[in-house]
């Protein structure tokens, strides 16, 4: 009995280690696990799940010497041109920025997209572990009032009310070639949060003439619910090995029901004879044609959602606070009403309703302020001559 006790009292007293006078808590090092061993177990993910896979376009592979001789030509051939040269010395120089984007759309704009659109998780909710690099330069164009195009590129901002009408899509493609361009809504589901609402779907697209392929899906505009912040409106276009029957329903109505849409599951039944290899999107938060939209097209309430934030915490009063304005501290916890009064009075006293208001002074710093005004005070008069503050919500 004593020797067990003796036992328990000796690894009791190993696994408390001293440190300085003081104890420290949990397991001696012997017992516990590693660094290495806890970030593996924290970071650790099944490959099954999280492998990523390639379903776009084959890319044109080049070796490390094929690509170092392509930049070494080019630059040799600008370094030939003594008029290229002679301009540039001169501030002459213009460059074609046309020029510019087609090289770029050639060389590292594919990547740099599909860099932006993992950053905005577009392929994630799409394919889930599936991506492609968008090697097809998709150009989609909204026409404005004022006779101006609106580009959508990879995550620009649109607002409803400038995608009211489909827009124009263009792409370089061959005559013989077939293609599907698909608009779906990432984040606008109203019932079911995992699966999206096709906004526009034409198949057997000839070449690059998008009017004149199969609509099964009519357009419709963005309808981002008031209080949920952006929404991600994806274009995708797919590339046809040849002429594809979707056993889709057509549709030419507004009904939320028939276009609900899981671009995973569409996908991965038609893989055989589609894949994507354009991408482009843009985002869309809430404005007044969406209230008209849910109204006079959907016949239907429009959802709104509001923010729920906790009331700030105020810590109790103090005696004597210091370091802190005395009258943004005592103005902490007054009724904000009884502020709000006192802002009002201040302004309607000085305004005559038959009289002109006085104009505002030219510079407000110049004009002095008793030497006897408090310096909490005296920043209250300057905040109020500025303009700036509280002074501005009455």
């Amino acid at each position: 009995m004593l020797n067990s006790f003796k036992k328990t009292l000796v690894t009791g007293v190993q696994l408390q280690q001293i440190r300085f006078g003081h104890r420290i808590r949990g397991k001696a090092p012997i017992y516990c696990r590693t660094i290495k061993e806890r970030l593996d177990e924290l970071n650790y993910k099944d490959e099954v799940y999280t492998t990523r896979i390639d379903i776009g376009l084959p890319r044109i592979k080049k070796t490390a010497s094929q690509e170092r001789n392509e930049r070494i030509e080019h630059v040799k051939k600008l370094k030939a041109d003594k008029n290229l040269e002679h301009l540039a010395r001169k501030h002459k120089l213009e460059v074609d920025l046309a020029e510019v984007r087609k090289e770029w759309l050639q060389s590292h704009g594919p990547f740099q997209k599909k860099t932006v659109a993992d950053h905005y998780g577009v392929y994630e909710h799409l394919y889930g572990e599936g991506y492609f690099i968008p090697f097809v330069n998709l150009d989609v164009m909204y026409a404005s009032n004022d006779g101006l195009a609106l580009p959508v590129y990879t995550g620009n901002v649109i607002r409803p009310a400038e995608a009211l009408e489909r827009p124009s899509v263009s792409y370089e493609a061959d005559k013989d070639s077939l293609w599907t361009l698909a608009l779906t809504s990432l984040d606008g589901h109203l019932t079911e949060s995992e699966k999206e609402y096709v906004h526009w779907l034409v198949a057997n697209i000839p070449g690059d003439f998008v009017e004149k392929g199969d609509t099964i899906v009519e357009y419709m505009q963005p309808f981002p619910l008031k209080g949920t912040g952006f929404h991600r409106y994806v274009f995708v276009l797919y590339k046809q090995d040849g002429k594809v029957e979707y056993e889709l329903p057509k549709v030419t109505s507004s009904s939320l029901e028939d276009r609900t849409f899981v671009s995973r599951d569409w996908y991965k039944k038609y893989q055989d004879s589609i894949t994507p290899a354009g991408l482009a999107f843009y985002q869309s938060d809430w404005d007044n044609s969406v209230r008209d939209f849910f109204h006079n097209t959907l016949k239907l309430k429009e959802p709104i959602y509001e923010y729920d934030f906790p009331a700030p915490y105020i810590r109790p009063q103090e005696w004597f606070p210091r370091r802190k304005p005395f009258n943004i501290y005592m103005d902490k916890y007054r009724d904000p009403k009884q502020i709000n009064k006192e802002y009002l009075l201040r302004k309607l006293k000085s305004e005559d309703p038959f009289k002109r208001p006085p104009p505002p002074l030219k510079f407000p710093n110049a004009h002095p302020l008793p030497k006897s005004m408090p310096s909490w005070l005296k920043l209250h008069e300057k905040k109020i001559r500025m303009g700036w503050g509280r002074i501005n919500e009455v």
